[in-house]
């Protein structure tokens, strides 16, 4: 491997020097972008796969997190991270995406010292590498999600990080994190060690494969719940539509005319800017970066999705520790006049523009609080206090109140959420109720919403009547259901 992947030793220590002006205009872009994103960490409610982390990770009882952790579809280390977490910070819907707010601060830092160690400490490949780590658009959607996304995404780096460095020890250390991680990660470290195998880099190959070991242990561990048919049932096969996802959540809203931008700006630059792209074989860079192990992995991920369907847009913020540093390095070398300078520069204001606005869109959902098209928190709040309440998602609700409750936003004790059958042992008694309530809050309006129909149809069959009083809720339907005998 020497020879072909870059010693960070040779370079000497890592100085980012010449700072321009604009450079601390780039930094200042940076920590604005950083800090709308910590101030938007409550704005929304904690949405169904957000919840579920709760109640995975916000247990008392360590020994009950992990006996817990065996019916999940991802590897245990985010979860058992989070545990510790909230032990030490409190457990709250604050605390729950604080956490991958600083994991995404540490993965766009190691980003940038990759990008930069690549180029020689380049100014300019260090504000391209910075707008792209700490401003896009797949860093920004999952940096305040309670989800194991910008951790994975920091152990991905570190794992570029150190096999650059050529540490084997920390290398094959960050490998066993990322595989327990998410799956993804797993799935990049299986694709550099074949990847390596076939540059017949083989002190590097071993690392590797022994870094996935942890992760193939829990598979065994959760082989029961893992092999169900039901795991994963909602990912469609592979389209056109998955990688027009994916371009949009890298570069943001409308990607086909932003590509288009992007290829007019090359033929404007290559005519009057200067821009002059050298011929000479990318291939180093992109071993060194990682991208040719994660195109890798890609292919195998896509492949194995036409037979068993596992590849999801959201997942594929792996790639992005391996494509910034690239992206960055080609970027910063181009070598323009000034005609060429002042246009990129203009078009790199229109992209800022459009991840500044529309790219903020799901984490700023303004007074609604909605959140992956999930009304959790305003069902919470709207039914403190109140008795005998019911819902298909009986369990979200409950978790939603504890959060809620955390937060001071409900009165303390909260009556229990029920499901169908405490609904029917309930109609069931004698007396009925006077009052109780129904509710629901789904990302698919047309399947969950509708799921609460049943349960109005079961307590109008006794001989309630039923009221809806969520009509200023667009993802969430609350009713007031009263008897009158």
């Amino acid at each position: 491997m020497k020879g072909e992947i870059l010693n960070i030793k040779e370079l000497g220590k890592l100085g980012f020097n010449a700072k321009p002006l604009w450079m601390f205009l780039v930094i200042a872009i940076c920590v604005a972008f950083s800090l709308r994103t910590l101030l938007l960490i409550d704005a929304s409610t904690l949405w169904g796969d957000e919840l579920y982390t709760v109640g995975k990770s916000f247990l008392p009882s360590f020994r009950g997190m992990l006996g817990n952790l065996k019916g999940d579809m991802h590897p245990p280390l985010y979860d058992i991270s989070l545990w510790v977490w909230g032990r030490l910070l409190g457990q709250s819907p604050v605390t729950l995406r604080l956490f991958s707010w600083l994991t995404y601060l540490a993965a766009g830092f190691i980003m940038v010292r990759q990008a930069s160690v690549l180029s020689g400490a380049s100014p300019r490949v260090v504000a391209i590498a910075m707008l792209f780590s700490f401003c896009s658009p797949y860093p920004i959607r999952f940096a305040i999600e309670g989800r194991s996304y910008s951790l994975l995404v920091f152990l991905v780096a570190l794992l570029w990080w150190w096999r650059n460095a050529e540490n084997r020890v920390f290398y094959g250390v960050a490998a066993g994190l990322a595989g327990l991680t998410h799956f993804y990660g797993m799935a990049i470290v299986l694709a550099v060690a074949t990847w390596d195998g076939l540059k017949r880099r083989w002190d590097f190959v071993s690392p590797a494969l022994l870094g996935v070991i942890p992760g193939l242990a829990y598979i065994f561990y959760a082989f029961d719940h893992l092999s169900t048919s039901g795991q994963a049932s909602w990912i469609p096969r592979p389209s056109y539509g998955l990688f027009e996802e994916i371009l949009a959540r890298g570069i943001g809203i409308w990607p086909l005319p932003k590509l288009a931008i992007f290829a007019l700006l090359i033929v404007i630059l290559r005519r009057c800017g200067g821009l002059n792209i050298c011929r000479r074989s990318k291939l180093p860079l992109l071993d060194r970066c990682g991208v040719m192990p994660s195109l890798l992995m890609v292919f195998g991920v896509v492949t194995i999705s036409f037979i068993k369907p596992i590849a999801f847009s959201r997942y594929f913020v792996v790639l992005t520790p391996a494509a910034i540093p690239f992206l960055a390095n080609q970027l910063g070398s181009w070598d323009l006049n000034r005609f060429g300078r002042s246009c990129c520069l203009f078009v790199l204001g229109l992209l800022l523009a459009s991840w500044w606005g529309p790219g903020f869109a799901d984490l700023d959902t303004g007074v609604s609080g909605i959140r992956e098209s999930d009304q959790f928190r305003s069902v919470s709040q709207r039914t403190s206090g109140l008795v005998n309440r019911f819902s298909p998602r009986a369990r979200m609700f409950n978790l939603s109140d504890h959060m809620e409750l955390s937060m001071g936003r409900i009165p303390l004790d909260p009556e229990p959420w029920g499901n169908y059958s405490d609904l029917k042992s309930l109609l069931e008694s004698s007396p009925l109720p006077k009052e109780l309530w129904l509710a629901n809050s789904s990302t698919s309006a047309n399947r969950q919403l509708t799921a609460l129909q049943s349960y109005q149809d079961q307590v109008e069959s006794v001989g309630f009547t039923c009221h809806d009083r969520s009509a200023d809720l667009s993802h969430a339907r609350i009713l007031q259901c009263e008897y009158i005998p």
